[in-house]
């Protein structure tokens, strides 16, 4: 009988995450005060991230113990399974091996809560009641709810409002977990206000919705921010997917060709790739691709430099590929990938030809997750479809070419709660679309008034 699924056992499910930062070829620049134009110290994140996360922001350090208290909750899905998509490659008739990380196990329904779970042990840790965050599709926003109900913390939730209308089963799973869950932009913030005072019919932005919960939480001695994607000490959190798939594939003698994630933030898509990027940094020949929609193309087409990471400029100045911290983008239905900025750690591995991104149109994404339904049976969420459009081209090419690949991704999520896009999909009623020129323009004009990295 075919092997499918790769297991790990519980005791060989890695005891570290591992920081990428140590084995950059070149330095990441720092994030800098925007007063002052200065490099941020921690001091000045303390009123929006407790000291001890701070720390894993800024630390050099190479491997970072796992707290106990994270491993007990990471063992009620972890480790994942490592499974080998054998129908979809007979689909398509390749030369190619296709290995997928199935994120999808997670009782929130995908990787989101292996930064929740380590987010809120160190907020619990560090004495904080409350904590207030964002969410786009709404995965950050239950795996934080979650958490914080497995940590006895408090947690509010600004959901953008365009995914709070369409996907009402995500609030309801939030609030199942006791978290509040609020439309953003919302009427009990002051940025909210004001957004809705010039856009009544906003459909939001993550970058409204990050400086609306930055706002709830800061000025509350016991309550701080958390953020799902973006930062390092996120991205740290994620890496347990990628060091999994590595033992697994070790156990039956594979190593990946290709890399494949979908990038919004950025926070799956480091999970799988950054361990694969310390191989190639250190002479591995693989290609490591982010793929992310037409209409928010952040690393294909945004201008790399300083920007807000939200609309209010709250946070500091972010070396990062940006469509401008003011950008609205299109309501597609992949609400988790519509963030105006990518991670600092991808856009600077993009920048030194580490990793690829690609941009692939709404229409293509839902295309390659129905032939993923229908051949493996799981229903991805609209984010991860963005990933299978990826590995459907690498196959399809790796044909044309007559070469034999392994391709890896990370299947991020399940669409169980996202099933009212795929009806419109399947209706006719999704369509295309292409971020103009003009919007590219107006990015570097916003961008243009900081420092360049």
């Amino acid at each position: 009988m075919k092997e499918v699924k790769v297991f790990l056992n519980e005791s060989e499910m890695p005891r570290q995450w591992y920081n990428i930062l140590s084995d950059m070829p070149v330095p990441l620049r720092p994030p800098l005060h925007p007063g002052t134009g200065q490099p941020i110290s921690p001091d000045d994140m303390a009123a929006i991230f407790p000291m001890n996360l701070i720390e894993q922001e800024m630390s050099p350090q190479q491997w970072i113990d796992i707290p106990e208290e994270v491993l007990e909750k990471y063992l009620i899905w972890r480790p994942t399974p490592l499974c080998r998509a054998y129908n979809l490659e007979k689909l398509l008739g390749a030369p190619v091996r296709i290995y997928y990380k199935n994120e999808g196990t997670s009782p929130a329904g995908s990787h989101k809560p292996n930064t929740a779970i380590a987010q809120a042990y160190y907020n619990k840790a560090f004495g904080i009641k409350r904590l207030s965050t964002e969410t786009g599709a709404g995965q950050w926003g239950s795996a934080l709810s979650m958490a914080c109900c497995m940590f006895g913390l408090e947690c509010r939730v600004f959901m953008v409002r365009v995914s709070y209308d369409q996907k009402p089963y995500r609030r309801i799973m939030m609030e199942t977990w006791g978290a509040q869950c609020f439309p953003s932009p919302s009427d009990i913030t002051e940025t909210g206000k004001k957004v809705l005072a010039e856009h009544p019919d906003s459909p939001g932005s993550l970058g409204i919705a990050i400086s609306e919960a930055i706002e709830d939480a800061v000025g509350n001695g016991d309550s701080r921010y958390s953020l799902g994607s973006v930062l390092n000490h996120v991205l740290l959190h994620q890496t347990i997917i990628g060091l999994e798939a590595q033992r697994q594939l070790e156990k039956i003698g594979e190593y990946p060709d290709v890399v494949i994630g979908c990038a919004g933030g950025g926070s799956n898509f480091a999970g799988i790739a950054l361990p694969f990027c310390r191989d190639k940094i250190n002479g591995k020949d693989i290609s490591i691709i982010a793929a992310e929609p037409s209409s928010c193309p952040t690393i294909t087409r945004g201008p790399y430099a300083y920007d807000f990471g939200d609309l209010a400029m709250t946070t500091p100045l972010l070396p990062m590929h940006s469509l401008g911290h003011d950008f609205v983008p299109a309501p597609i239905h992949a609400g988790g990938l519509r963030y105006h900025g990518m991670a600092p750690i991808i856009s600077h591995l993009v920048k030194e030809g580490v990793i690829e991104g690609r941009a692939y149109h709404q229409l293509e994404t839902f295309d390659a997750g129905i032939k993923f339904a229908r051949t493996e049976g799981f229903i991805p969420a609209p984010e991860t479809d963005h990933a299978i459009a990826a590995v459907i081209e690498e196959a399809l090419r790796a044909k044309e070419e007559g070469k034999e690949k392994v391709i890896l991704f990370n299947w991020s999520g399940h669409g169980l709660v996202d099933l009212a896009s795929y009806d419109a999909y399947l209706a006719g009623k999704l369509f295309n679309y292409e971020l103009p020129d003009e919007e590219i323009e107006r990015a570097r004009k916003v961008v243009g008034q900081y420092p360049r990295p």
